[in-house]
């Protein structure tokens, strides 16, 4: 047992950014579903629902007040096999494209980003739409699928003539499979499940409005790993906080950009041949430079 935890723990360690997405999404549905067992063979039924409350998103407004973090939790969140399998094989399928052309780092941006996007568009069309006006106080969301439609969207609005090939249907270019995805969810809004498909369509606006503004020189994920860095400097050790700005001198700190500047023109250069000419236009070491910078 200590030896399957020791190989889990380097894996997450090791893995690229999908990985990492990967186990924090089985992590939270193994730990759910073993509470949810423990609960029942005990009668301990309120547990359940103590913790459905803490990490789900409410559309009830004043309950989202009181829990802000359950706009990061919902989208990690799956208490149905089959909805994380679903998840999962999309989250692979979107996450493999889409490493091809941008970093790790701007995979997660994408996935938090566009789960947050999708979050807020299920919180303000419950209280906005008639339709809803019974169901805002006690309704939740959860699952990853609006974080996972921002991603493929995402990669579908930057090369939207990739082919994919697949059994027994042949090549699709990913932009129609992008669009038929967001039609399915819109047409689906219904009694059923109308918060869920509400959100996806949220996390897909977001996709396509990141890569629209990333071709304009802006790019979100740069200002939410600021954000992020922010807090983790906060939490740091005084001591470590020293440690790090004894970089700061003048030669070394002009040496350091001018490294980072390098380099990120490397990746632009690797990032326009393939917009031109395709992944298999790329040298080997050209891929190896793409696949290092996908995991930082």
């Amino acid at each position: 047992m200590n030896t399957i935890l020791n190989d889990i723990k380097n894996n997450y360690k090791s893995g690229n950014s999908f990985t990492k997405l990967l186990y924090v999404n089985l992590a939270f549905f193994i730990a759910y579903n073993l509470l949810a067992v423990f609960s029942y063979l005990f009668k301990f039924g309120g547990v359940v629902i103590f913790t459905e409350d803490y990490l789900f998103l409410p559309s009830n407004t004043n309950l989202l007040l009181q829990k802000p973090w359950t706009l990061i939790t919902y989208m990690f969140v799956h208490t149905d096999f089959i909805h994380i399998l679903f998840n999962l094989i999309w989250l692979h399928f979107g996450s493999k494209l889409f490493l091809q052309y941008f970093t790790g780092k701007q995979l997660v941006s994408t996935y938090i980003l566009g789960g947050i996007t999708g979050g807020l568009f299920f919180i303000i069309s419950f209280n906005i739409f008639p339709v809803f006006s019974q169901e805002v106080l006690t309704s939740k969301v959860l699952g990853a699928s609006a974080s996972v439609l921002a991603i493929f969207v995402a990669i579908a609005t930057y090369a939207p003539n990739f082919s994919v090939q697949f059994p027994f249907i042949g090549s699709l270019k990913i932009k129609h499979i992008a669009l038929t995805l967001v039609v399915l969810d819109f047409l689906s809004i219904s009694p059923e499940n109308p918060g869920g498909h509400i959100a996806h369509l949220g996390g897909t606006i977001f996709g396509f409005l990141y890569i629209i503004l990333l071709k304009k020189g802006i790019d979100l994920s740069i200002n939410f790993h600021k954000f992020i860095g922010y807090f983790s400097f906060t939490f740091q050790k005084k001591s470590r906080l020293k440690k790090v700005h004894k970089r700061n001198k003048k030669g070394n700190d002009d040496s350091f950009r001018k490294n980072k500047s390098d380099a990120q023109k490397q990746i632009n250069l690797i990032l326009e041949k393939i917009s031109k000419s395709g992944y298999e236009s790329l040298t080997n070491d050209e891929k190896n430079i793409l696949f290092k910078e996908s995991k930082k």
